[in-house]
């Protein structure tokens, strides 16, 4: 595996509503990390069996967002790399080739942990040079995927940020995320948070064959509903809508009424795209359960990664249409999933103006 050739140029991509992805592979001076610094495991029990995981002591964990990139954050933290969630339409997948992993099983199997992933981000805040950016995390792949279980990277990450009042942003498909209700609460007492789950489709036949390793639909929601009642308002990223599997008006409505009903401050759709990487992985998989779909997605994707922006908008028309019946509304600048902060004298002493709190959306 090229470890040597992981530097800042190719280890992140970012991706939400829209997005452009890191360099493609160019070398830079410094490495992230040494091959002589990583160690492999892998564990005999029945949630890891058959995973590999490489532990590495990164030198940097603060990476900048793509100049072209649209994002409202400019700062990302990813303490993994590859994801058991398994999910056969992740855009991650092509980072997988930077290190000569295989991007369908090998993304989903080998997993690169950085276990030194709190220290390093600790060292970085405290430097002179930062300036206190807004942190994004859940934008690569899942912070909280299952291997967050063993190696508990997030509680040090979370508080590191806490420490500094730092604000910062998580997106999960993870259950795992309440482990850490207390962490994130405290963080709100000093800086602003937002959280969002993910949770395209509540069709329990769709996901178990297209994200085999994420909790169930349902679960997630539970998720929100669960922060919601403890002051921690929670958005909905409602994606991805597949299209002719996910799409469907009934799909659609079933699927924004368990979202309203589980207290979502907001839903945001998100229609499928497929990016290199990611493309090969989904259409062989949609060849082999879905075969009478494959010339459908190869006209609708025909012009790139994404559908066009007819069928966007139909679909973002709809979900819209359905969350205001429903009581909920999609998300706007000024309206963002975070966590409010009750109001304390000791603020200003951050630079903040308690009159106005910033609003910040994740997406």
């Amino acid at each position: 595996m090229r470890w040597e050739n992981l530097t800042a140029e190719t280890t992140e991509t970012v991706d939400t509503a829209e997005t452009a992805g890191s360099g493609h592979g160019r070398t830079a001076d410094a490495a992230l990390f040494g091959a002589d610094a990583v160690t492999t495991r892998t564990f005999d029990t029945p949630e890891f069996r058959g995973i590999t995981f490489h532990e590495v002591r990164a030198r940097s964990i603060l990476n900048r967002v793509p100049g072209a990139s649209r994002m409202p954050f400019e700062w990302t933290v990813n303490p993994y790399r590859g994801c058991t969630h398994a999910c056969v339409y992740c855009f991650a997948r092509k980072t997988h080739s930077y290190l000569d992993l295989d991007t369908g099983i090998g993304f989903d199997s080998q997993i690169v942990v950085k276990v030194n992933a709190p220290e390093v981000l600790r060292r970085q805040l405290g430097s002179r040079r930062w300036q206190g950016e807004h942190v994004a995390m859940g934008t690569n792949v899942d912070c909280y995927q299952r291997a967050e279980g063993r190696y508990r990277l997030m509680p040090g990450i979370i508080s590191a940020l806490t420490d500094h009042a730092n604000p910062f942003s998580i997106l999960t498909k993870g259950t795992l995320i309440l482990r850490d209700l207390d962490l994130l609460k405290q963080a709100a007492e000093v800086t602003d948070v937002a959280v969002s789950v993910s949770v395209g489709f509540t069709d329990p036949d769709l996901w178990r064959t297209v994200e085999p390793g994420t909790p169930a639909p349902e679960r997630r929601l539970d998720v929100v509903r669960t922060l919601g009642e403890h002051g921690i308002g929670c958005g909905v990223l409602m994606a991805p809508v597949i299209p002719f599997l996910g799409d469907d008006p009934a799909q659609l409505r079933d699927t924004v009424r368990s979202i309203a009903a589980s207290g979502a401050t907001s839903v945001t759709p998100l229609v499928l795209h497929l990016r290199p990487g990611a493309r090969e992985w989904f259409m062989a998989w949609l060849g082999q359960h879905h075969p009478h779909l494959v010339r459908r997605y190869e006209r609708l994707y025909a012009e790139g990664a994404y559908a066009p922006k007819w069928y966007q908008r139909r679909i973002t028309r709809q979900v819209h249409d359905l969350a205001r019946e429903y009581g909920i509304g999609p998300t706007r600048a000024s309206e963002h999933r975070r966590i409010r902060p009750p109001a304390r004298a000791e603020r200003p002493a951050h630079g903040t103006d308690t009159s106005e709190p910033t609003q910040l959306t994740l997406i």
